[in-house]
């Protein structure tokens, strides 16, 4: 990420530059003329001796401080790479409820067929849709084109439905990630659940199958606003 490369690229440049401060006081303390020193009187001695060793004790508590600002670096670096990861987290969640992520977990897979009798139209797979988001489907996709809170279907002509602009015809595979039991337990319910009041009360054909391992594709449709906008607080 280019914020953490400038990050990095900071610190390194700042532990550099106060090494290389505290690397030449010490090449001062040890490259002193010891010569110069012994020609010197006993009491300019100690008085030079006490300069450098407050140089020295300077240098040592300089080094001490540039350790822990460089520890302090580090952390402040590690901090943000974790908030970073929060957000990329929360960005991948709301790309994936919002169709632009494939997806894949348990759950169950409808199919409606078309009979002699009878035909699947859009108003069927509407409300299966509908029905499966109220009993907390996370993700739907209708023989393969997932199904998004913008996504539109409608018949075209008999034995032909489009969704989002793909013609689809039977049969119809509806897939579900959520909750097995529950979906399951949703769509069958006696006289007014969806297999029994829309499905069998009209002759038409359908069937539920459990599913450990299902896939779901992202959308492959463009959402644009082109009217709604952020609220400006």
């Amino acid at each position: 990420m280019k914020g953490r490369g400038t990050i990095i690229f900071t610190i390194g440049a700042v532990v550099a530059l106060l090494v290389a401060i505290i690397l030449m006081q010490f090449r001062t303390v040890e490259e002193t003329d010891i010569s110069t020193l012994e020609a010197m009187r006993e009491t300019e001695l100690r008085a030079e001796v006490a300069s450098w060793k407050e140089k020295y004790e300077e240098a040592s508590k300089q080094l001490t401080e540039t350790q822990a600002k460089i520890t302090e670096y580090y952390e402040t670096m590690e901090s943000k790479d974790e908030a970073a990861k929060v957000l990329e987290q929360e960005l991948l969640q709301a790309k994936m409820r919002i169709g632009q992520e494939a997806v894949t977990g348990s759950g169950i897979e409808v199919t409606l067929e078309d009979n002699i009798e009878t035909q699947i139209d859009d108003y069927d797979i509407y409300k299966l849709i509908n029905e499966l988001r109220l009993a907390g489907a996370e993700a739907i996709s209708v023989n393969e084109v997932r199904i998004t809170a913008m996504s539109d279907v409608k018949s075209i002509a008999p034995g032909l439905i489009h969704i989002d602009g793909n013609p689809l015809h039977s049969p119809y595979i509806i897939k579900a990630i959520g909750d097995q039991t529950y979906l399951v337990s949703a769509l069958n319910q006696k006289t007014y659940g969806y297999m029994d009041y829309v499905i069998k009360s009209y002759d038409k054909t359908g069937y539920i199958t459990t599913r450990e391992s299902i896939v779901i594709p992202a959308t492959k449709k463009v959402m644009k606003f082109e009217y709604a906008e952020e609220v400006k607080q």
